[in-house]
This record gives C-alpha cells, sequence and structure tokens, in this order.
C-alpha cells in the first residue's frame, strides 16, 4: 500500500460520536439535528495555512453575501481573515499587521463595519475598522477612559458605561462616542451619573436619564430612513 497516497475526501466521511456512560451502561451516541446524523471535524492541517497558529480572540463579520472570521494572532500583533461563507470551502482571505500595545478582546460594534476592543493589561481601547474587510485597521479613541458595559448606537458610534455607578449614588457616568466621521480620532462627549438608558430602535434615539435631566442622542440618519419608510408604507 502507498502510504503516501492522499485519501479521496469526496468519498471520506469522517464522524464525529459523541457518547458517553454511567452506572456500567453501555455508551450510547447522542442524536444530533442532523440530516445525516454526523459531524465533520476540520483539524487544523486541512484548514489555511494562517489558521494553523495560536490565536487570542475571533470574530465573525457578515459583509454583504460573505461572511469573514476575524483571528488575533501574536498577541495583538497581527490578524489573520479567513473567508468563512462557505463552511467546505474556507479559504484565507489576508493577514494584516497591527500596531496594538497588546493583546486584546472584542467588546462589541462600535458603528457601522467597526468593533470595539479592549487591550488587556489595561492598555485601554481603540475600535477595529472593518470598512475594508479583508484589511482592518485600529484607530484610536482619544479620551475614551471608560471601560464599562458597551451599547451600540448603530452605524453613527456608541457609549462606554463606567464599571460601577459612583460610591454613595446610583447613577453611571458615560461617555458617548460618535464615530460617523471616524478618521482616526472619534469625537467622545462626557455625561455623568446616568441613572437609567432607554433606546428606541425604530428612530436610532437614545435617552439617558441623569440627575441634570434627560439627554438625548439622535441619529438624523436614521429618522430619514424611518420618515422615508413611513410614507412608502401610506402611499397607495
Amino acid at each position: 500500500m502507498n502510504e503516501n497516497a492522499k485519501p479521496d475526501r469526496s468519498g471520506v466521511l469522517r464522524r464525529l460520536v459523541v457518547a458517553f456512560a454511567a452506572c456500567g451502561t453501555l455508551a450510547v451516541p447522542v442524536a444530533f439535528a442532523h440530516p445525516e446524523g454526523n459531524l465533520d471535524l476540520v483539524p487544523p492541517a486541512e484548514l489555511p495555512e494562517s489558521a494553523r497558529q495560536a490565536g487570542e480572540a475571533m470574530l465573525l463579520q457578515d459583509v454583504g453575501a460573505n461572511t469573514f472570521l476575524y483571528i488575533e494572532q501574536d498577541h495583538g500583533a497581527r490578524i489573520t481573515v479567513l473567508d468563512v461563507t462557505d463552511p467546505s470551502r474556507i479559504r484565507s482571505a489576508g493577514s494584516v499587521q497591527l500596531d496594538a500595545p497588546a493583546a486584546f478582546d472584542f467588546v462589541a460594534p462600535a458603528g457601522y463595519q467597526r468593533e470595539l476592543v479592549r487591550f488587556r493589561e489595561g492598555s485601554g481601547e481603540a475600535v477595529l475598522d472593518l470598512h475594508k474587510p479583508t484589511v482592518p485597521s485600529l484607530k484610536t479613541v482619544q479620551g475614551l477612559t471608560l471601560a464599562g458595559p458597551v451599547t451600540d448606537l448603530g452605524a453613527g458610534g456608541f457609549t462606554v458605561a463606567s464599571d460601577t455607578a459612583a460610591e454613595g449614588d446610583v447613577g453611571r457616568d458615560y461617555q458617548v462616542v460618535d464615530t460617523a466621521l471616524f478618521g482616526g480620532v472619534a469625537q467622545v462627549i462626557e455625561v455623568k451619573d446616568v441613572r437609567e438608558e432607554l433606546t428606541r430602535r425604530d428612530t436610532g434615539t437614545t435617552f439617558l436619564l441623569t440627575d441634570e435631566g434627560l439627554y438625548l442622542i439622535r441619529q438624523p440618519a436614521v429618522e430619514r430612513w424611518k420618515m422615508r419608510q413611513d410614507l412608502e408604507n401610506l402611499s397607495p
């Protein structure tokens, strides 16, 4: 037999059977909600070379009809991009070097095709710009100092709250980050002692209730879109 001959993948069905045994009973295969009742486990050796390295974190992003997987590697110094639109044909879509101070985690969407990342070891935050899906880039956010919960505001930006309410009070501090005209530095606006936050999705309006009163974060582009939709629905 020729040991170097490669098997015909079209004729190979690899099965991953998950079984369990308890109290001396016979192991029984677990049933999966799959038409053929099987799983196809693909090892790194059968994926593109860029996927055969250790990674720090991952992000899935839909871009039009395609789906890309971003893998952070080399402690934040590089991002590998895989086109995973067709699971049976994973393809390399590029690899980009990043000027990152440390490894980071993907935190939350930060506007259209942007993702807020938070560097580990308390090194701050940045925005990963994905407008060029296969050539992502990191952009700093000057003045962003809070590191609590993040709320996506759609295409316009996002808010970041403080980890906890101020001592002796029930409100959190907020920072509103406008990324609509993001050119490397976004606009950060401080809102102190926010007691409650509500968002109206159809108009993109976010309401922040504070000791000073009510703050409104508007998204005019979303408002115009809703107005057009309303007019179309009224048309005979």
